[in-house]
């Protein structure tokens, strides 16, 4: 039997292995409340004859600190434009890949059919018109508590009512602690409450009350190639795109 010379058969072991490398998912962190979209974003990305993206989701703070510790990532999705900052700073992005995507609403969730009368306005007590704790991210940590205080802090209601929020790991825990009851007031994403059919929405917060909430996305410094084809598709596909209107998103960059 003939055998390859030993250059060739070397040659082809690395053509194998650069092949194995492209097939490679890439490796996404994202915000919690991007969880039902982004994975129905991966079937359509399957669909177009990708393999399956890795999709790890969490608080934006728990997940960029991850990536500054080196856990391995290649697109990054916040739900604050601060926690983006954060690794920009510290030389964890790829210069120039960084896009706000999507914007969102903020809203005062209760549990299905447990509503109550509510003003959006300065001169009303929300503090005396529910009994118990309001669940929202942790203020000052998570996006969601931090735009949370920004709107309390914004109609006077902060200060009645800090001692009585219970600050969550991330949006999805908050919104589940108001689906059980646990709490029978929350703050949350408007696209939290879309995908929950154990919640409603008791008032939607005014744009002005708090900063915009927008979604950046970045390539992670050393992502695999892929992540720039994922990114591509995430910003300019229309499957991407219907996928985002249908969870309540707002597409800011398509």
């Amino acid at each position: 039997m003939r055998t390859l010379p030993r250059s060739l058969f070397f040659i082809g072991l690395f053509a194998a292995a650069s092949a194995l490398r492209a097939e490679e998912s890439v490796r996404v962190f994202a915000a919690a409340s991007l969880t039902n979209a982004l994975d129905d974003i991966a079937v359509q990305w399957q669909k177009a004859g990708h393999p399956a993206p890795s999709l790890a989701f969490g608080a934006s703070s728990t997940l960029a600190k991850q990536i500054e510790a080196g856990a391995p990532a290649d697109l990054f999705a916040a739900a604050d434009l601060s926690w983006m900052d954060y690794l920009g700073e510290r030389g964890r992005i790829v210069p120039g890949s960084r896009i706000n995507l999507l914007g969102n609403d903020l809203v005062l969730i209760v549990p299905k059919e447990h509503r109550f009368p509510v003003t959006m306005a300065a001169g009303f007590d929300l503090g005396k018109s529910f009994a118990g704790k309001l669940c929202t991210g942790e203020p000052g940590v998570v996006p969601v508590g931090t735009y949370a205080r920004q709107a309390l802090e914004y109609f006077g209601w902060w200060a009645a009512l800090a001692a009585r929020i219970v600050g969550t790991d991330d949006v999805r825990t908050a919104l589940v602690f108001v689906e059980r009851g646990e709490c029978p007031l929350g703050i949350v994403y408007a696209t939290d409450a879309a995908i929950s059919d154990r919640v409603e929405i008791l008032a939607r917060f005014p744009p002005e009350s708090h900063k915009p909430i927008r979604y950046p996305f970045a390539m992670v410094r050393d992502a695999r190639p892929e992540a720039q084809a994922f990114l591509d598709f995430l910003k300019s596909s229309p499957e991407a795109a219907a996928v985002f209107e249908h969870y309540g998103f707002m597409l800011l960059a398509h």
